[in-house]
């Protein structure tokens, strides 16, 4: 097969290769049997843009720096629980597992935070944040979309993935353009969903915004953790602020600036969404998928129901 040079190829996908005694070949690098199963795909779309996406389980774990991060001012937006079910998972979901795309500046590492360096299911893209700052030169960004573009302070945003940001990585996942059109496909689809995703952020109002430790995030996602863990329980601050070792004011500020939503407001999105797993994976009754999720009242269930999903509970199983 043809092998794709260095030149277009992200350094970090040259790395494992090297590790595992393989090569790369048309961008995509096998993950030998002797290490574990899957692949990974790399791909300098141009001098701002590069895309990996990787799909393996390594039977052991490999630490890889990646120098075009730590190099010079990257963002970086990393999806994970997006792979189409038609799709061999290497890494199995969980059940609570959101579609989520992670978007940080240069001074966050975000594999800290998905854990995923022996078992990794993501798509990640990587963007100077210069040549971006340059294509949203105008005086009136949000404070988030502002200090995420400016790369000086480390931030980190999660925002779940809707419909119209999947269909775009699908894309990107399962269309076979032909290689004379292949890294112009990627980088149009690539910088679709950086724009549709820098849309989402400028939405959100919070300010100010707090640079994040390491300890920070670690307490975040660990109490998002909880929270989910038990998605029939509504979170109780004070419990959780006792559990993050923090005060409720700080918890509440950095959960909603990490999410964009408040704490309860986030625990009723994703209860929503597993409320409509069970309906339709599950095929739970209105009233189990109701009781299932802590509520007593199906009237009460049905009214947070549509306002979440956008229809009544007993359409949603029909549609």
């Amino acid at each position: 097969m043809k092998h794709c040079s260095k030149s277009t190829v992200p350094a970090i996908l040259v790395r494992l290769a090297h590790l595992l005694g393989t090569e790369i070949n048309n961008g995509r690098l096998e993950i030998p049997a002797t290490y574990g199963t899957g692949y990974s795909e790399g791909f300098i779309l141009n001098e701002n843009i590069r895309l990996i996406i990787s799909n393996y389980h390594l039977n052991e774990d490999i630490q890889i720096d990646n120098p075009e991060v730590g190099s010079k001012k990257v963002i970086v937006f990393k999806f994970w629980n997006i792979f189409p079910q038609t799709e061999t998972l290497f890494v199995e979901k969980p059940s609570d597992a959101i579609p989520s795309v992670l978007i940080a500046t240069s001074r966050i590492h975000t594999d800290d935070i998905i854990s995923i360096h022996s078992n990794r299911a993501t798509v990640n893209i990587e963007v100077d944040a210069t040549y971006l700052n340059q294509l949203f030169d105008y005086p009136e960004k949000s404070p988030a979309l502002k200090s995420l573009l400016e790369n000086t302070q480390p931030l980190l945003f999660e925002q779940i993935i809707y419909p119209s940001v999947q269909h775009v990585i699908d894309e990107i996942l399962t269309e076979k353009a032909d290689e004379a059109f292949r890294f112009f496909f990627l980088r149009i689809k690539s910088e679709e969903l950086i724009c549709r995703l820098l849309m989402e952020l400028e939405k959100r109002d919070q300010t100010p915004l707090y640079p994040l430790s390491s300890q920070d995030i670690d307490t975040i996602y660990k109490v998002k953790a909880r929270i989910l863990d038990h998605p029939e329980t509504p979170p109780v601050i004070d419990e959780l602020a006792v559990y993050a070792h923090m005060s409720p004011s700080k918890l509440k500020r950095l959960f909603r600036q990490v999410f964009g939503n408040s704490i309860f407001r986030y625990y009723q999105q994703f209860r929503m969404k597993e409320a409509a797993r069970l309906l339709k994976e599950e095929k739970l009754s209105v009233s189990e998928a109701g009781y299932r999720m802590g509520f007593t009242n199906l009237s009460h269930f049905s009214r947070v129901f549509y306002e979440h999903i956008g229809m009544k509970p007993k359409q949603y199983t029909r549609s």
